[in-house]
């Protein structure tokens, strides 16, 4: 059984795998090996990591058994949209999907920003299984990007937003 925490220093290398061996399986078969290897290095360095776990406007939680991280999930207000919150990350380790760990990252990242009324969130086009999941959770597509996650990324990714009822 899994216990979703708040994510601290002694977890920025389990989530760091989790990171790359999840984008690997997520990704590879969309944009190849190389260019997945390097967008995991860029992003998810261990110094990114620690950066977005001690964001003063972020929440960063990860999913714990104990043993293993199985998933981890990372919000934060939007610095630019008022009363926005923005899901950056959502992610659930292969081996621990369809286990309820990513309703339930998602259930309590949602509580955490009593300030918010949208959560917004990027997802790429090629990522049905995540679209639908995001659906399922109440978000609907409301713009397209062409550079998910950063600028010039080349990832064209749905805009999604949720509506927060507090």
């Amino acid at each position: 059984m899994f216990f979703i925490r708040t994510a601290g220093p002694k977890d920025v290398e389990p989530v760091r795998k989790l990171l790359a061996e999840t984008w690997h399986a997520t990704y590879d078969a969309i944009h190849g090996p190389l260019k997945v290897g390097s967008l995991v290095t860029s992003l998810h360095s261990a110094e990114a990591i620690l950066k977005r776990i001690n964001l003063k406007d972020g929440e960063f939680l990860v999913a714990d058994d104990g043993k293993r991280i199985g998933g981890m999930g990372f919000a934060a207000m939007s610095p630019t949209m008022t009363k926005t919150a923005v899901l950056h990350q959502l992610y659930v380790h292969p081996t621990c999907q369809n286990e309820g760990i990513g309703r339930d990252l998602f259930a309590e990242l949602e509580t955490c920003f009593p300030d918010a009324e949208i959560l917004r969130l990027e997802v790429d086009v090629a990522n049905e299984r995540a679209i639908s999941f995001y659906t399922r959770l109440g978000f609907t597509e409301v713009d397209r990007t062409k550079n998910c996650g950063q600028d010039n990324s080349g990832i064209e990714a749905i805009i999604m937003e949720k509506p927060l009822a507090h």
